[in-house]
């Protein structure tokens, strides 16, 4: 009776546990039961160990930094001094990016010393910026004096060079791309680290019974300007303008040409204001502040104001050109033959209410000599300060106004432009889908090439990519010099592959590929991180942990006097608690058809100010990890500010978020499953459906079966229960039951 009763019993069993088996993970077979209580002990196991394994790291970095061999290191550091095969100790191979400066220096030192050529006194110490009049980031080819005499080709440096001496100053973007590019000759100032002296304490320092020191006016901001003279103050140090560039004198040879290119008008369908309105909104904001006129400098300033668009430097569609408006008039000053071809003087005089008496145009070079008498009539005149990234006005164009009259201030138009109206903003959102459908149709090429063996490099990709770009409807081409990163070379926080440095593609590391477009109806910019093969774990980790602070950033709800710096710590956090982080801002404003980078935005948790987001407001968010000599990891989006009007107005003010605007999907390969929550997961989804949505559709649309394909796929669905398998703890009870009827049924 009892073996028929386990024979039915057995069947039972059989029955009702069949297709829960299937759920049960191998890991039973060897008698490692997954129950929370074993997860939870193991995991206090495995972080017990790691706990120990960091005390012993520590214990041996703090003997190492006793040794006197990391003091002499840490010095070096300091100083400037350590520098990368660079050694008087023996012949390291040098960096195939250096670039050899010793004869330009030899030549910039000897001018210093010649009073004929300068019109002044000799000078002990010559500070050369990046900066051209305009005080602008991406400066044209022929306005790069700073790299003709470091060899540094990056977009932010600072240099001084004395007789015996030269010195470069740059931020954490460009430390090793520095390192790798300039001779022996410098010494790298490695501005971020700690204990790394400025440019004024050095110079106090290196010139204690005083100096003359150089700089071009034109060339440094008066903002600039004003914190060394206030940092000189008490020393014999004098800080002396220098009218003739030094640069210029000695740069005779394969100069670059200056560009000039045709002006042309943006249309009001993409602007969404005329020019006209535009300049009364300013002459209202001007007259608000207590002033009777406002010099612009800032080319995306005249740009957005006037609604005309050049390409007189690289990547950024700016005219080079100063405006001035008071009450009654507006003159610009410009090459008056660049307005030509596309009639744009007409354009100007044909709007209703505006005359020649109302619109001037003179020559660029005419506000030398017309600002000082311009400016007689008013009584204060706005001069453009520092904001964030707008480096303000040069201190050539301060001292040509009288003290009294001058009146420093924020330019208002870097506001009034940053808040995109309701035409910018569509033509955003819809920049960015096109833009996306070429970056989906690139990865599907891509990848398809290389499961067919095709060999790519760098440069390859690069110009792949930006032809992809250009097919899109309204491309006016690149927002910046489009990076691809492959390897170690995507350790380099800002990267631009060259010739010397060219990669080629393999499957074992990752690969950046940073880039953005100009259209007539908007600015992208979208980093992505890609493996080819099989990522290592270190590379999964890494990339994950960028996604969640990347995550947790954009699905942020935030006061409006939230301070633009505070966000920047959710992005850090998941990498702040593994002791990592990055030496690069996490967040930038970005332009509608202008500058790629935009003020006020600059999120980083080490900036100063008070500046607050503003629906409307267009800004990227990009966390990064870079393990030097190995990998590198970036993932960017362009996300707009938008108003959450269904939330209460708490003490009186609003809620605003973030509302993603980039649309190109991640790599699902690089995901470390185990650390990602179900909220992440459910982020990824709802984001996945967005692209499937909008992207799919432009993909459809432009009939690009290969991109949309590969969309699809790289958009599939992810599990949102992150639990590693489905075994529910009443089906555990039910194992060893079939154990027990399993031994009856064959007694």
């Amino acid at each position: 009776m009892l073996i028929e009763m386990s024979k039915y019993i057995f069947l039972i069993t059989i029955f009702v546990s069949f297709p829960l088996c299937r759920c049960i993970p191998n890991d039973l077979r060897t008698k490692e039961i997954n129950t929370p209580a074993f997860n939870k002990i193991e995991e206090q196991k495995r972080l017990e160990m790691e706990q120990s394994k960091k005390l012993e790291q520590a214990r041996k970095f703090e003997e190492i930094e006793k040794s006197e061999e990391f003091l002499r290191i840490e010095e070096m550091r300091k100083s400037g001094e350590l520098r990368k095969a660079c050694s008087k100790r023996g012949n390291a191979i040098l960096p195939a990016t250096r670039v050899n400066t010793t004869m330009q220096l030899l030549h910039l030192r000897d001018i210093m010393k010649r009073s004929t050529v300068m019109g002044e006194d000799p000078i002990d110490a010559y500070i050369i910026t990046s900066d051209d009049e305009h005080q602008t980031e991406f400066v044209s080819e022929y306005d790069r004096r700073r790299e003709y005499i470091t060899g540094f080709s990056g977009s932010h440096g600072t240099a001084i060079v004395t007789q015996n001496k030269a010195v470069l100053w740059t931020d954490g973007r460009y430390h090793l791309e520095a390192d790798d590019q300039m001779s022996c000759d410098w010494l790298l100032m490695r501005s971020g680290q700690r204990d790394i002296p400025t440019m004024s304490e050095w110079l106090k320092k290196e010139f204690p019974k005083g100096g003359r020191i150089g700089v071009d006016p034109k060339l440094i901001s008066e903002h600039m300007w004003q914190n060394l003279e206030s940092d000189f103050k008490g020393t014999s140090i004098i800080l002396t303008p220098i009218e003739v560039n030094l640069i210029d004198a000695i740069w005779t040879e394969s100069r670059p040409p200056k560009r000039n290119k045709n002006v042309f008008v943006l249309e009001e369908k993409y602007a969404g204001k005329s020019w006209l309105t535009k300049v009364e909104e300013l002459r209202n904001a001007t007259k608000k502040l207590g002033a009777d006129a406002i010099i612009v400098t800032a080319l995306d300033e005249i740009a957005w104001l006037l609604n005309i668009r050049g390409r007189d430097v690289p990547f950024s569609p700016f005219v080079r050109s100063y405006v001035l408006v008071d009450t009654v008039k507006v003159i610009l000053y410009i090459n008056q033959t660049q307005l030509i071809k596309h009639r744009v003087t007409e354009y100007f005089l044909s709007t209703e209410g505006v005359s020649e008496h109302s619109f001037e145009i003179k020559d660029y070079d005419r506000i030398w000599t017309d600002l000082p008498t311009q400016t007689q009539v008013y009584n204060r005149l706005l001069i453009p300060t520092l904001c964030e990234m707008s480096l303000g006005a040069s201190h050539a164009i301060n001292i040509m106004i009288p003290s009294y009259k001058r009146f420093p201030h924020h330019s208002p138009i870097i506001y009034m432009k940053a808040v995109k109206n309701p035409t910018e903003i569509d033509g955003m959102i819809n920049a960015h889908i096109r833009d996306a459908a070429a970056m989906c149709e690139f990865f599907a090429h891509l990848e398809e090439r290389f499961r067919e063996k095709d060999v790519f490099t760098e440069l390859d990709l690069v110009k792949i990519l930006d032809e992809y770009r250009y097919a899109q409807k309204m491309s006016i081409g690149n927002s910046f010099r489009t990076i691809v990163a492959f390897g170690s070379n995507a350790a380099y926080p800002r990267y631009e592959p060259r010739n010397i440095t060219n990669k080629v593609i393999f499957d074992n590391s990752t690969i950046i590929f940073d880039s953005g477009g100009q259209y007539l109806d908007g600015t992208t910019d979208v980093t992505r991180t890609i493996h080819l093969g099989t990522p290592k774990k270190a590379q999964k980790r890494a990339y994950t942990k960028v996604l969640i602070g990347h995550i947790q950033m954009s699905t942020l709800t935030f006061p409006e006097n939230l301070h633009v710096s505070s966000v920047d710590v959710l992005a850090r956090a998941p990498l702040w608690e593994v002791g990592l982080d990055y030496l690069h801002p996490t967040s930038h404003g970005v332009g509608s058809f202008l500058g790629v980078h935009e003020s006020p935005i600059h999120v980083e948790f080490k900036a100063y100010g008070n500046q607050t987001f503003k629906p409307g407001y267009f800004l990227s968010l990009e966390p990064g990890y870079y393990s030097e000599g190995e990998f590198g990891v970036r993932l960017e989006n362009v996300v707009e500010v938008i108003e959450k009007k269904w939330l209460p107005h708490g003490h009186g003010y609003r809620y605003l978020g973030f509302k993603d605007r980039t649309l190109v999907p991640y790599d699902s390969k690089l995901l470390d499953m185990e650390l990602l929550s179900s909220f992440h997961r459910r982020w990824l989804n709802k984001y996945n459906k967005k692209v499937r949505t909008l992207v799919g559709l432009e993909l459809k649309k432009q009939m690009l079966e290969k991109g949309f394909r590969w969309l699809m796929e790289n958009t599939a669905y992810i599990p949102e229960n992150n639990r590693s398998n489905c075994l529910q703890v009443t089906q555990l009870y039910l194992v060893p039951l079939f154990y027990i009827t399993y031994y009856n049924f064959f007694l």
